[in-house]
């Protein structure tokens, strides 16, 4: 069998070939979520819109979590088995991955069609941001199935060591998405409704290039048609795996409603519509962050099932580093340029002005969230699903949902509070309290990467200090 360059190719050259063409699909990415963002804060009622688009945020950001939980949980699996020479095991993993986001895709969209009305309420919609809301989300949700091969699949071709071809997945669909948004948006004149008509039909042609790569004969394996059937104890392992990356992301929907809810109590539309554009930012961050990380993948999950820990170890040092230099330098970045990034998103400059503010407190311990990210991602990448789970739910569920209900009770009287939001105390009706709000993101930041950090290594000392395995010719 021909030998698989993760296992013997200089680490740096081959992370580099496979993290460039991740990162940019993920710059890519955020643009791809940006554009709807950016075009709708434009629109004549775009204050009001971007508050609705945020209320949807969590109905969205749920359905990329089952991806999550079947493609990132399979891939990490099935590039080990490729490391172990298992390759009918790899392909089985993969097929049962393929009908179990199908068969996702359609639930959701029948529970989103069926009950959405209800949830934009419980998320944060109000009487003036209801029906927009609703027109985006009902088309958006005719997508899902789209969104579940583009996202979920999409894993499988970057896991083989075919970045470029990923990358490609993710270009097209925001390329695609970029032309067709001021078209339907106002070109036809169709508002949010044109922003998700847009954004759908980009995924249904980046899905359509996924599954014609996986199912053609560049693919390393291939999706098989007597593996169309689930072997529960297959899926069994993909869940278990993929429930961290689930967890993360599905709870980021119950952070957004968090956020969403607190700050519309005591901040308002301009406040919920302020969190829209700082979760644009924080992708700016985040997602080049799981670019690269995914880059790393296939070289941890190939060379820790060939148990070759010497290159296990390289990796990690090298993408744990780069993680934190880079979420350093583009939070430090934002922060000291907020205002030009917020023009993107805004036109009014009372919004500019309370962005701007909000920006600097949220994004204080982004720094660190390069450390969480780096090691969160490695257990990932290395099979270790319960301890991967538990970090996932340490930062939003243990400490930054609860922090943001608790702290505007424990903070919001206190003068340091006071001073801190003495520059937007005029724009809404508890400034102290926003500042509590937004203060608990850096707070659970810091605690989380502390925790992380702590924990991977001890793992790195017990198990990666391991002999390499050499293979008898």
């Amino acid at each position: 069998m021909e030998k698989n360059k993760l296992g013997y190719e200089k680490i740096s050259k081959l992370l580099l070939s496979l993290a460039i063409p991740s990162i940019i699909a993920q710059l890519v990415n955020v643009l791809y979520n940006m554009v709807d963002r950016i075009y709708i804060g434009q629109m004549a009622n775009g204050t009001t819109a971007m508050a609705a688009l945020s209320v949807t945020l969590p109905v969205i950001t749920f359905v990329t979590a089952f991806t999550q939980l079947v493609g990132v949980g399979g891939a990490p699996l099935c590039a080990i088995k490729m490391g172990e020479k298992k390759i009918d095991k790899a392909e089985q993993i993969m097929t049962n991955s393929f009908v179990l986001l199908i068969g996702v895709g359609i639930i959701l969209t029948t529970i989103i069609l069926v009950f959405h009305e209800p949830l934009l309420l419980l998320f944060g919609a109000n009487e003036e941001t209801l029906p927009l809301a609703v027109s985006y989300i009902t088309i958006y949700a005719l997508g899902t199935v789209f969104v579940q091969m583009t996202l979920g699949m999409n894993a499988y071709i970057n896991t083989q060591g075919f970045a470029k071809m990923g990358m490609c997945t993710v270009v097209i669909g925001a390329v695609l998405n970029i032309i067709l948004d001021p078209i339907f948006i106002f070109g036809f004149n169709m508002g949010v409704s044109g922003a998700a008509l847009a954004t759908i039909i980009a995924q249904g042609v980046s899905a359509i290039w996924v599954l014609i790569f996986l199912f053609g004969k560049k693919s390393t394996i291939k999706v098989r048609k007597q593996y169309f059937i689930p072997d529960m104890r297959i899926v069994g392992s993909i869940v278990s795996l993929g429930i961290s990356p689930f967890v993360m992301s599905s709870t980021e929907s119950l952070l957004q409603i968090s956020f969403n809810n607190q700050l519309l109590v005591y901040g308002g539309t301009m406040a919920v519509a302020t969190m829209a554009i700082l979760m644009s930012l924080w992708q700016f961050i985040t997602l080049p962050l799981q670019g690269l990380c995914q880059g790393a993948q296939p070289i941890l999950s190939y060379n820790y099932g060939a148990k070759n820990f010497t290159r296990v170890r390289q990796t990690f040092r090298l993408v744990f580093w780069l993680c934190v230099g880079f979420a350093c330098l583009a939070s430090g970045i934002e922060m000291l340029f907020a205002p030009f990034f917020l023009g993107i998103f805004a036109t009014d400059t009372e919004t500019i002005h309370f962005a701007s503010w909000a920006v600097r407190v949220f994004m204080l311990g982004a720094g660190v969230f390069g450390a969480q990210i780096a090691c969160q991602q490695s257990f990932m990448a290395l099979g270790q699903a319960k301890i991967s789970l538990c970090m996932a739910i340490l930062r939003k569920i243990i400490l930054l949902i609860p922090f943001i209900y608790i702290f505007p009770f424990i903070l919001g009287n206190l003068s340091f509070a006071s001073w801190a939001s003495s520059s937007i105390a005029s724009m809404v009706q508890d400034s102290s309290r926003v500042f509590a709000v937004l203060f608990a993101e850096p707070v659970s930041d810091i605690l989380a990467a502390t925790t992380t950090v702590f924990m991977f290594m001890r793992f790195y000392k017990r198990e990666l200090k391991q002999p390499d395995y050499v293979e008898e010719k």
